[in-house]
């Protein structure tokens, strides 16, 4: 047995007695997961906004100052973004894996960090950032190319700084973004875009059915970070819920589906679930 410490808190204990008695979890993480490597969220407690709401798919589109003040916010927040590192969260999460005791995860986030931390079965279920699509002819090519093109064509912009906002932005604001020059595909000269579901646009299809399928065969649900505002994500919680699937929620304030939870923990992601790990394999 690995040497432990005592829980932080007695939910700890019944946290750990939940993935004990559900040996195959399917798994929706959040913001929150992140916060810990760097990436601000969006949400406070309650669920409500800490900031202005992001960028609609109409806007970025028919839009080209708007699009321009994407791109020039993107130029500055990508810098620590494309850099960020998973957190001892994506860890122990990718060990549960390693255990057999998630059979599918699910992130709202884009940052691609439980990949990196070594988690194999993962549905990103609003893209990944650190690719970019033209929408003309759906070319794919990776941000950080994309990058050094926005470096190139706005010189000027390459001092700037701002604090950072989720999702790879910052919060640049004031400047004159009509000047800031945003290329084109190289192969149709179409609009690009990063590679991530915007608000007003739909999840594809075929990750919500993945989605679906392995919350079918999965024995309960894990809620990591995640308030659950959005539809995309507590659409799983109700079919859990429908289904008669238990479901609990590591989370720092309020969830969506607070009324369809078998258990709650306001807790660290990280400490939490670390805790967990270190403890005797649950599969022992």
């Amino acid at each position: 047995m690995s040497e432990s410490r005592s829980p932080v808190d007695p939910s700890d204990e019944a946290f750990a007695r939940f993935v004990q008695a559900h040996r195959r979890l399917f798994v929706l993480t959040g913001a929150g997961i992140s916060t810990a490597s760097g990436i601000p969220d969006y949400r406070d407690r309650d669920g409500g906004w800490k900031r202005s709401p992001p960028i609609t798919l109409q806007a970025f589109v028919g839009d080209a100052l708007a699009r321009s003040r994407y791109w020039a916010r993107s130029l500055v927040g990508w810098r620590r973004f494309g850099i960020a590192r998973p957190n001892a969260a994506h860890r122990a999460l990718a060990a549960l894996e390693r255990e057999g005791r998630i059979a599918l995860l699910v992130t709202q986030n884009v940052d691609g960090l439980h990949q990196a931390a070594g988690h194999d079965a993962v549905v990103d279920l609003h893209g990944r950032l650190d690719r970019v699509r033209c929408l003309g002819c759906e070319r794919r090519r990776p941000r950080a190319e994309f990058q050094h093109e926005l470096e190139r064509r706005n010189p000027d912009w390459l001092a700037l700084d701002a604090l950072d906002a989720p999702d790879g932005d910052a919060d640049l604001e004031g400047l004159a973004f009509e000047q800031f020059v945003v290329p084109g595909c190289d192969d149709c000269g179409g609009l690009l875009k990063p590679d991530v579901v915007f608000f007003g646009e739909n999840v594809p299809r075929e990750r919500v059915e993945r989605a679906t399928r392995a919350l079918a065969e999965a024995d309960a649900m894990l809620v990591v970070g995640s308030s659950l505002m959005v539809y995309s994500g507590y659409r799983f919680a109700r079919a859990a819920a429908l289904a008669g699937k238990p479901i609990a929620a590591l989370n720092l304030g309020r969830t969506r589906a607070d009324d369809l939870l078998a258990l709650k923990i306001e807790a660290d992601a990280a400490a939490a679930l670390s805790w967990l790990v270190g403890q005797e394999p649950l599969n022992a």
